[in-house]
């Protein structure tokens, strides 16, 4: 990093100097005191300056544009070129992507490769981040078309529920899949919904009420 030694009648005014000279905030600088100021005989001899040392820190990194740069890294070492786009909402930041080739490379039986992918690139857009950023990876709308897939598995399971009476025990999936079957069916007036097992093998139930 780099580092320069500035003077002043105060520190302040040492540390003023130095902001000045490499045209940064203060909050872009280290500072180190080298040497306290002194007013020496009557104020005037041997009067010493205050001297500092101001190491210029690196330039903060966006965390979302590391978390792209990431992905592309991923997509590119999968022999696959990909465009990412990128939308902020209550949820948090949804980067999407597509491209040409085997985009199912990135998603996985049932999204789990994008589900691990999504794992990482939340590491990597937090790692020197002071604020929690929740990142939600999609690809070729993956995401919504597994939702109305589970959304029709609900419906449909919950009605034959109702005409057995009997619960129904769905295979293990994952924890973002569990949540929008039990969002769906939760207001049911006929069925309920329950996990059990523990991961990787936990599952719903859809029981009667």
């Amino acid at each position: 990093m780099k580092k320069i030694v500035a003077s002043g009648k105060t520190i302040e005014e040492a540390v003023r100097n130095g902001l000045a000279e490499l045209q940064v905030t203060e909050e872009r600088v280290n500072v180190t005191v080298i040497e306290q100021p002194s007013r020496g005989l009557f104020g005037l001899i041997g009067t010493r300056e205050a001297k500092v040392e101001l190491e210029l820190l690196p330039e903060p990194v966006d965390p979302v544009v590391e978390t792209e740069q990431f992905l592309h890294e991923v997509a590119e070492a999968m022999g696959l070129q990909v465009d990412i786009n990128r939308q902020t909402n209550r949820e948090g930041v949804q980067l999407a992507i597509s491209g040409t080739g085997d985009i199912g490379m990135l998603i996985g039986r049932r999204g789990q490769t994008l589900d691990a992918l999504q794992y990482l690139a939340n590491i990597v857009a937090n790692r020197h981040s002071d604020s929690f950023v929740r990142i939600v990876l999609d690809a070729e709308d993956f995401r919504e078309r597994r939702r109305k897939t589970l959304v029709e598995l609900s419906d449909r399971l919950a009605g034959r529920v109702i005409r057995s009476k009997q619960e129904v025990v769905l295979e293990p999936m994952t924890a973002q899949d569990r949540k929008i079957i039990h969002y769906q069916l939760q207001n049911h007036p006929k069925v309920k919904t329950y996990s059990k097992g523990d991961e990787p093998n936990r599952r719903i139930v859809i029981t009667p009420r």
